[in-house]
C-alpha cells in the first residue's frame, strides 16, 4: 500500500532540509513563487502548519481550529527557519504515530474533519509544495522522492488520474496544486485536496476508502483496517479493485466510490458499502454492500445503508438511489426495505428497490424511476 503516516512526514521535512540548506546563505527576503509571503514567512508557514495540524489531533478539535499560531523569534534567518520545520515535522510525525485509530480532528476540506493519516498527508504536500515554492524563488533543485508525491496524490487528490510513470509523479502533484500544467492537463485556477468523509451511522461509521487503501485491499491486503475474523468478504474486495481502476483511468470521484464499515465501539471493520460511480445523467446512483459472515444479522447493514442513504440524497443533483438484489438474497432486501426502499421494475432478473428523494426535501414531486 501506498502508506502515509509519520515516516511520510519525516521523508518530507528531511527532503526540505536539504533542498533549503543550500540556500541558507541567499536573501530569503524575496517573495516566494507565486506568493504573497517572502521565503523566511513561507517557512514559517510551513513550521506553522505542521504544529497547528498535530495540536489538531492531540486537542481532538472538533468544531474549529486550535486558537494558536507559532512565529519564528524576531532575528531569525533561514537557518533557524529549516530547524523550525525539522521541528514541528517531529511532532507531527510523532503525534500520527501515536493518534488511535478513529480520532478525526478539524480541517476544512472538505467535510469538516480528517484523521491522522488525512493530517499526515496534508503536513507531507505543504512541506513539498511550500519548500518548492521557496526554491523556485531561490533557484534550488527541489525534486522530490516520487514516492512521496505518489502517496500524496493517492490519499489527497483521488478525483486526479494518477501519474504513469516515477518521473511524473512530481510534475501531477504540482499540477494538481495549480502549479504547473504538464502535456495533455489544462492549468488549474482552482483546486482543493480531498479528504476522507467519515458518515455515522450509529454504531457504525462509514469511512471512505482512499485509491491507496483500495489497492491494498485488492491485492489482498487490510487497506490499513483492523478487520473482523473472516473480514473482508468477497465483496469488498471487488469493490476495492472497481475503486482502482476507476482511479487508475481518471474517472474515479470522490464520494461516490466505497466505504468501510467500521464499528465504532472497538474500530473494526466488518463490511463494504459504497456506489457503483457518480450519478447518472437522471440523478440515480447505485449501491451495493456486504458483511463479513461473522457481523451479519446485528443489524449493521441497516444502520450504515440508511446512513450513507440519507447523505447521498442530501447531494446536489442526486434524485433516487438503486439497490439490485439476487431474489434469493432475501436478507439483503430485508435490509433495503428496512431502509427505506421499495420495489421498482426488475433489471432483466434481479430484483430492483429504489429510495427516493422525498417531496418534501425536494419541492415537489418526487420523479418517477421504473
Amino acid at each position: 500500500m501506498l502508506s502515509m503516516g509519520g515516516d511520510q512526514i519525516e521523508e518530507a521535512v528531511a527532503h526540505a532540509a536539504g533542498v533549503l540548506r543550500a540556500g541558507v546563505e541567499l536573501d530569503w527576503s524575496v517573495k516566494a513563487r507565486g506568493l504573497e509571503w517572502s521565503c523566511l514567512e513561507t517557512a514559517e508557514h510551513i513550521a506553522g502548519d505542521l504544529v497547528a495540524y498535530a495540536g489538531q489531533l492531540t486537542g481532538r478539535a472538533t468544531e474549529a481550529w486550535v486558537p494558536f499560531e507559532i512565529a519564528f523569534d524576531e532575528g531569525s534567518g533561514p537557518a533557524d527557519a529549516i530547524s523550525v520545520i525539522e521541528s514541528t515535522g517531529g511532532l507531527l510525525s510523532a503525534v500520527v504515530r501515536t493518534t488511535p485509530a478513529g480520532v478525526r480532528g478539524y480541517h476544512p476540506y472538505p467535510y469538516g474533519s480528517a484523521d491522522a493519516t488525512g493530517f499526515a498527508a496534508m503536513g507531507t504536500a505543504e512541506v513539498l509544495l511550500h519548500t518548492y515554492d521557496i526554491g523556485q524563488a531561490l533557484g534550488l533543485d527541489t525534486q522530490p522522492p516520487a514516492g512521496l508525491c505518489e502517496a500524496v496524490l493517492a490519499w489527497l487528490f483521488p478525483q486526479v488520474m494518477p501519474a504513469r510513470t516515477p518521473d511524473e509523479q512530481w510534475a501531477t502533484l504540482l499540477w494538481a496544486t495549480g502549479r504547473g500544467a504538464p502535456a495533455g492537463r489544462p492549468r488549474l485556477d482552482k483546486w482543493r485536496w480531498h479528504n476522507a468523509l467519515s458518515i455515522p451511522a450509529g454504531r457504525i461509521a462509514l469511512r471512505e476508502v482512499s485509491p491507496a487503501a483500495a489497492a491494498d485491499l485488492a491485492a489482498g491486503g487490510t487497506g490499513g483496517l483492523t478487520w473482523i475474523e473472516d473480514g473482508p468478504f468477497d465483496g469488498t474486495r471487488r469493490a476495492a479493485e472497481g475503486v482502482t481502476k476507476a482511479y487508475a483511468s481518471g474517472v474515479h470521484r470522490p464520494e461516490w466510490g466505497m466505504f468501510a464499515l467500521v464499528r465504532v465501539e472497538d474500530e473494526v471493520a466488518v463490511g463494504g458499502m459504497g456506489f457503483h460511480g457518480p450519478p447518472d445523467e437522471e440523478g440515480v446512483a447505485e449501491v451495493g454492500y456486504d458483511l463479513a459472515v461473522g457481523a451479519r444479522g446485528r443489524g449493521y447493514a441497516t444502520e450504515a445503508l440508511r446512513a450513507l442513504s440519507d447523505w447521498a440524497l442530501a447531494r446536489p443533483g442526486v434524485s433516487a438511489l438503486l439497490a439490485v438484489i439476487d431474489p434469493e438474497n432475501e436478507p439483503s432486501q430485508a435490509v433495503v426495505t428496512r431502509a427505506g426502499y421499495t420495489r421498482a421494475s426488475d433489471r432483466e432478473d434481479l430484483r430492483a428497490y429504489l429510495r427516493r428523494v422525498s417531496p418534501a426535501a425536494q419541492g415537489g414531486t418526487a420523479p418517477q424511476h421504473a
